[in-house]
């Protein structure tokens, strides 16, 4: 089988849209009002500054937090297709697993995934059924602390903090961390290349893994 038919039965029967046709069954119908499952299919945009409207209004520093806010946005309204859609056709999701990790290919890691292994993800857990995906739960990202380390004519590279609080049922999570990405230019914005999340409670025990995106 070639790559470009595997990739398609990868997509389009094995873990995204099989049985899209079908009767509610499984966690789906544990679940019928599941809205976050219908945001991945590509509904309103969040709400952004026009990449336009912050460069006459501020600086490089502006726009650099504007899109991290954006992307913050996009995962705490489950907005999956348009959070990919921020990263570059080569780039990559990783957080290892200890601060000090410098690579993922021979290490093993919390999340390395790019673009391709992101819509795997997507579609599993907006599967009817993706038992894990049943309870309502959600997010709210807080980011700050944002710095600029380093600026080309093509490429931008940035640290910030961030606190992300998740309720899941009733149970309530905490995760926080530093963020590291390295920003390609996109005309007047940006594509992720690289975004690194280093987890500051990695290592804690957890009742049920990391389901999405932190």
């Amino acid at each position: 089988m070639s790559a470009s038919k595997l990739q398609n039965r990868l997509l389009e029967e094995v873990v995204i849209f099989e049985n899209r046709e079908q009767a509610k069954t499984g966690a789906q119908t544990l679940a019928p009002d599941h809205s976050p499952r219908e945001a991945a299919r590509g509904g309103n945009l969040v709400a952004r500054a026009a990449p336009e409207t912050v460069t006459q209004a501020g600086s490089l520093q502006q726009q650099v937090e504007q899109f991290l806010f954006h992307q913050s946005e996009l995962l705490d309204q489950k907005c999956w297709s348009q959070y990919i859609d921020l990263f570059a056709q080569d780039g990559v999701y990783w957080m290892p697993v200890s601060a000090d990790q410098t690579e993922w290919l021979d290490s093993p890691s919390i999340f390395a995934e790019d673009r391709r292994l992101m819509e795997v993800r997507m579609g599993r857990v907006t599967h009817p059924n993706a038992w894990s995906q049943a309870p309502q739960w959600g997010t709210s990202h807080l980011v700050g602390n944002v710095v600029i380390e380093s600026v080309n004519a093509d490429m931008v590279v940035v640290r910030s903090r961030f606190h992300m609080s998740e309720l899941r049922r009733d149970t309530l999570r905490q995760f926080a961390g530093t963020y590291r990405h390295t920003l390609v230019r996109h005309g007047d914005d940006f594509k992720i290349k690289l975004q690194r999340v280093e987890l500051l409670n990695g290592q804690a025990p957890f009742d049920y893994v990391l389901q999405i995106w932190v």
